[in-house]
């Protein structure tokens, strides 16, 4: 057993209410995501790579106020930005909607969106992401990491049936030196590997969007080959705080939007900018609250089959 590491810790009284799932969960890349957990419903942890070094983050939401413990080089960075990763900078000031988006913002009042300012982390699993069902993605992500990530400072996390530690995504170096064949075994073909790579080559100037107005962050992201409008709005709806990224070019979120908006069970995403227009500068936060409220589209075919890219 490794030696205790020592802990950093601090208490934030938001603002505004945070509830720590529905602001932390588009994070998670799924329950099985080895570098983030939640223990349950008010205490999440979370390993990530800061400016500092390695780090991983407790968060404890307790009346009102949330305790955050954090270890390992990046730990005191981890506790400054805390308030960021919690939507301390989203302020939904003069966001006054109406009918159900009105009753799903009054039932959910505690959902914040995130500005981690891990930029690269994000960007990742959204590339993942990318034509692939959500479970196919999160897949890939879960091998990955579990394979090429790294044991997280601090201590194990509670799992089903015991303790494990959180593992540290790989960094960009790793990702970068990779050829494109070792994703294979991941099932990422080479289109979405060769993205994360070239994603890994120009890790500073993608770190460095955090700085940037959303329009010119999406700008600059977008240089990416391979990186597009979708790609890069996930991203920011994350990393970048931007409560306005709409993630066009998505398989469901058209459905969503027009099904809940104007009852049409089939939407394109002009319809979903056209619905959306009433809400500018919030367009993310009514998507994000019309997927939790899991009011989707009534399905008229068969699902997406997930692949099995290990086996062509």
């Amino acid at each position: 057993m490794r030696p205790a590491e020592p802990c950093l810790q601090t208490t934030l009284r938001p603002a505004l209410p945070v509830d720590l799932g529905l602001t932390l969960w588009p994070m998670r890349r799924g329950t099985g995501d080895p570098s983030m957990r939640a223990e349950r419903p008010g205490v999440w942890w979370r390993a990530t790579r800061t400016p500092e070094g390695p780090a991983t983050a407790r968060y404890a939401s307790r009346n009102g106020e949330i305790e955050v413990a954090a270890w390992g080089p990046g730990a005191e960075w981890c506790l400054a930005n805390a308030p960021d990763l919690l939507g301390a900078r989203d302020q939904p000031a003069g966001f006054a909607p109406d009918g159900l988006v009105a009753r799903l913002h009054h039932a959910m009042p505690g959902l914040r969106i995130s500005r981690s300012q891990a930029v690269f982390e994000a960007l990742v699993p959204s590339i993942l992401e990318q034509k692939v069902a959500g479970a196919e993605a999160r897949r890939s992500y879960r091998q990955m990491v579990t394979a090429w990530g790294t044991p997280a400072p601090g201590p194990p996390v509670p799992v089903p049936g015991g303790w494990r530690p959180l593992r540290l995504p790989p960094g960009p170096e790793l990702l970068a030196a990779k050829p494109y064949w070792e994703f294979h075994r991941f099932g990422i073909e080479m289109r979405r590997a060769n993205t994360i790579r070239r994603a890994a080559d120009a890790v500073r100037m993608v770190d460095r969007t955090v700085d940037l107005p959303p329009a010119e962050a999406h700008r600059q992201l977008q240089t990416l080959r391979g990186v597009g409008p979708w790609t890069s709005a996930e991203v920011a709806l994350v990393a970048l705080g931007d409560a306005d990224a709409v993630p066009v070019g998505d398989y469901h979120l058209p459905h969503l939007v027009s099904w809940a908006l104007a009852g049409e069970p089939r939407g394109t995403d002009e319809r979903m900018l056209e619905l959306l227009a009433p809400y500018a500068g919030q367009r993310g936060r009514v998507v994000r609250l019309l997927a939790r409220s899991g009011n989707w589209a009534p399905r008229f075919g068969p699902r997406m089959p997930l692949r099995s890219f290990n086996r062509i």
